[in-house]
């Protein structure tokens, strides 16, 4: 489709489908994991039915996602009239009669979405290449239809569903515990090419007494079968282990006060993306991961020495990475790779505040209060009832006392000396040590006047002043400016740091 080779380890800010469409060249990825949203705690009929009246706040959690929309109308259309190619006929009906069947509503759109996102992907692997499509009990068995009317019917395979079994979390007392997500495992082509490595997915053997037990000349233990029937005597060596099966019990999720833990809600176990990306990859392959999250798929890949390519469209998710990668192979490493999507002049500003979708308005609060506070503050996710705070942080005033910084973010042209005067409240009402208002717009003259007006704030801590209210625009970020200011409180915990025996810089 003509996109340009990508020649460096790659994160890229912004709608993957967009993203694969220009970047991603045809069969040039080994392996493709992904974990899209999807909101497990909703109850299945909830979902089959659009109804949602049962549990209101879950169901908004997953409507606030997928909603049937124009987006979603210009999906459907796409596939049934095979736009780009890339649909097949059982592909195309099956949308069609899922429409019949489910109604147009918050699931549909969310199986569009993924009907349009499997067929790119399919795409992009290679013929030796392996998908891994990471989900639940409430909609793989939607995705799997779809998943072989893409794969299958091309010459692909289903390989395993593999079920992830853990403990951790709540547990209903109306119905056995929900301790389970599904991993759909498909191939590009049907025949035996594919990377599998056993070594990748093995899991340590159990010395069971039916089996004899022995050391070879090396002092290797293994284990001795003899068949019945033919007489023919298989050694298994214990340090091999066994290819596990398609239920996986050794890797638990994580809880709350794991290493790992970074606080982002949806975090995966390194554990679980380390056994795919050994199984079904070798070094200096290329990882795709279209729904990164909190970059663990990346972080892993790197650790593998494997090449990777990530893609998220929430800031608040690239900033999670960058601070991640930072953590776990240094400062450095960041210069290494690729950041794409993110504003890097006033146009891409603009067009990214300017967005029709409201949900991605968003992006821009998050992107302009992340970039400024490197990666430090909070963002307010409350939507309608903010109070005026897009984002804190939190500095320390006193040996045991802190308060916050509270950021807003205008991005109308309509830029006035009310939005100081607002801010200014808030300080008060919040009791706040400063107020950064980041405007789109360059400030009034009145403007500058009122924050000059609410004076400045000192801790006991440090002898230096700061404005108690700042503007700050966006021409200025884009051009470096940075807060400096001694806060305490971080956006995610701080990652364990790591090094690879390779930091992989160019993808040939």
């Amino acid at each position: 489709m003509g996109q340009k080779a990508i020649t460096k380890n790659s994160l890229f800010y912004g709608d993957n489908l967009e993203i694969i469409r220009k970047y991603i060249g045809d069969e040039t990825i080994d392996l493709c994991y992904i974990d899209p949203p999807f909101n497990s705690k909703r109850n299945y009929n909830q979902i089959y039915n659009n109804i949602g009246k049962e549990d209101t706040a879950q169901a908004q959690a997953f409507t606030d996602t997928w909603t049937w929309d124009t987006e979603s109308i210009e999906g459907f259309e796409a596939i049934v009239h095979n736009q780009h190619g890339l649909y097949t006929k059982q592909s195309i009906e099956l949308i069609i009669g899922l429409s019949k069947v489910l109604d147009r509503g918050s699931l549909l759109a969310y199986l569009v979405s993924m009907t349009q996102r499997i067929a790119e992907i399919w795409r992009v692997l290679k013929p030796t290449g392996s998908f891994y499509l990471h989900c639940d009990p409430t909609a793989s068995h939607y995705l799997k239809l779809v998943l072989d009317g893409i794969f299958c019917t091309r010459g692909g395979q289903f390989q395993n569903e593999i079920v992830w079994c853990y403990s951790i979390g709540g547990k209903s007392k109306k119905r056995f515990g929900r301790k389970h997500d599904v991993v759909l495992f498909y191939t590009k082509e049907g025949h035996d090419n594919h990377i599998f490595n056993a070594l990748g997915a093995a899991i340590p053997r159990k010395v069971g007494s039916h089996m004899k037990v022995g050391q070879d000349e090396t002092g290797r233990n293994y284990q001795e079968k003899t068949d019945r029937k033919s007489g023919k005597t298989y050694r298994y060596y214990l340090d091999e282990g066994k290819i596990a099966e398609d239920y996986w019990i050794d890797i638990e999720t994580l809880n709350r006060e794991d290493k790992e833990r970074l606080g982002y809600p949806t975090q995966k176990p390194e554990a679980l993306l380390e056994r795919i990306i050994k199984t079904s990859s070798n070094e200096n392959d290329t990882i795709l991961d279209c729904y990164c999250g909190c970059g663990t798929t990346i972080a892993v890949a790197q650790r593998l020495n494997r090449r990777w390519i990530g893609m998220d469209i929430t800031y608040q998710s690239i900033s999670v990475i960058l601070k991640r990668l930072t953590e776990t192979f240094g400062e450095e490493f960041l210069q290494t790779i690729e950041l794409t999507g993110q504003p890097k002049d006033m146009a891409g500003a603009r067009a990214l505040a300017h967005k029709k979708d409201d949900r991605l308005r968003k992006e821009f609060e998050k992107w302009a209060i992340l970039t400024y506070s490197n990666n430090l503050a909070i963002i307010n996710e409350k939507k309608g009832a903010d109070k005026g705070i897009d984002g804190t942080a939190f500095i320390q005033v006193t040996p045991t006392d802190y308060k916050q910084i509270i950021f807003s973010v205008k991005s109308g042209q309509n830029v006035s000396v009310t939005m100081v005067r607002d801010l200014r409240g808030v300080i008060e009402r919040e009791d706040a040590a400063m107020g950064i208002l980041i405007t789109l717009e360059e400030p009034t003259a009145p403007m500058l006047k009122e924050a000059r007006e609410a004076g400045s704030f000192q801790s006991e801590l440090n002898p230096q002043k700061f404005p108690k209210l700042q503007i700050v625009t966006i021409r200025e970020i884009l051009d470096g400016e940075r807060l400096n200011v001694p806060m305490t409180h971080n956006v995610l915990k701080k990652a364990k740091a790591q090094s690879s025996n390779k930091q992989l810089g160019l993808l040939e």
